[in-house]
């Protein structure tokens, strides 16, 4: 049977070496197929018998991983090991094709790979449905004060590095608009003390404002200037960025920006420097978008806070109508898509300051 499988028609495969079953010796040998047949015969004793040989189909041939050396087991548990990937590649292409064809090709296909990666997703979604929403409230619930203070800080010196640049206010109009927030505070939660207005010139920002999670406030000259002396405008855009700072929102969204980096890392792996972007450059832009709840959320603190003070409690509304006429912000756009102005969400707080005022 031995000669048989070595006879005339064997074709050397590959070099390489051989291991004994049970040994942890490498034998300098060479690969040969004959038909359907595998042998190893050892360098030196090409008259010799092959040191090992099986059916094709009874070896197993590990998969090609780089430029990591293949391996060819046989049933009496000797081992073949050859860096030639590419000569063992071509013998089984040229094997499968006319022996196993299109059957073998079904078996080489894994269905479980298709269920671990629905698996992923899966996972991925409940994770970001149910599990980062509970984190999130969580954390914001254990935070000590000192974190939104620093992300405040590094917040907003990005921005002056980046986007902003001194305010051009006057500084009576400046320290008057301070004095009436000042008043206005007085009447929330968290009080006076508990906010810092700034201004700057809004740059590619525009006419805005905006909370960070400390309690620091910033409003543009452009919006200072879009509301043509309508004070009541300005604190009612105050009160609702009040609103915010009151409802952690600032905070929540910092707090869901580092959750999806973390479980994008946790499923693709590491992304560089994102959870520090997100904690520096990052919280930036995060802080400046809320959804349609929390904007919601802090129109009705606008509204009840200002009416609280004494001050039109409809006045956040009136700065959104000026948005639409202004801007032509009339649909689900907005400035930077912050604030959206849209006809309902004023409807909606003048129906609050009706009910506030009876």
């Amino acid at each position: 049977m031995a000669s048989e499988a070595t006879g005339s028609e064997a074709r050397i495969i590959a070099r390489g070496y051989w291991h004994p079953p049970r040994s942890s010796k490498a034998l300098a040998a060479t690969l040969f197929a004959s038909d359907t047949t595998l042998l190893v015969r050892l360098e030196g004793e090409a008259a010799g018998d092959p040191a090992a040989f099986n059916d094709a189909r009874r070896v197993s041939i590990s998969d090609r991983v780089g430029n990591i050396s293949r391996r060819v087991g046989f049933v009496d548990g000797s081992t073949f090991e050859t860096a030639d990937n590419d000569a063992v590649d071509a013998w089984l292409r040229k094997t499968r094709s006319r022996h196993h064809g299109f059957v073998h090709e079904l078996e080489r296909f894994h269905p479980r790979l298709i269920a671990l990666v629905l698996g992923i997703v899966l996972l991925g979604g409940l994770i970001y449905r149910f599990a980062l929403p509970a984190l999130v409230e969580v954390a914001v619930a254990v935070t000590p004060p000192v974190v939104p203070r620093m992300m405040s800080s590094g917040t907003l010196a990005s921005l002056d590095q980046t986007v902003f640049s001194k305010s051009e206010l006057p500084e009576a109009q400046q320290n008057e608009l301070t004095a009436k927030f000042g008043a206005l505070a007085a009447h929330s939660a968290r009080g006076r003390d508990g906010y810092n207005l700034n201004f700057r010139k809004g740059g590619i920002i525009g006419p805005n404002a905006f909370a960070l999670p400390d309690g620091t406030l910033v409003i543009t000259d452009e919006l200072v200037e879009l509301a043509a002396g309508d004070s009541e405008m300005i604190l009612g855009v105050l009160a609702h960025e009040i609103g915010h700072v009151e409802k952690t929102h600032s905070l929540r969204q910092l707090y869901r920006a580092a959750g999806m980096a973390g479980l994008v890392m946790l499923i693709a792996g590491d992304i560089g420097s994102a959870g520090e972007d997100i904690l520096t450059n990052g919280a930036a832009l995060v802080s400046l978008s809320y959804s349609r709840s929390a904007e919601s959320e802090a129109d009705r603190v606008s509204v009840e806070l200002m009416s609280k003070a004494g001050h039109d409690p409809a006045a956040i509304g009136r700065f959104f109508e000026l948005i639409e006429k202004k801007l032509g912000d009339s649909g689900e756009t907005s400035i930077l898509s912050t604030h959206p102005g849209t006809p309902e969400r004023r409807q909606q707080i003048d129906e609050w300051a009706k009910e506030i005022g009876k």
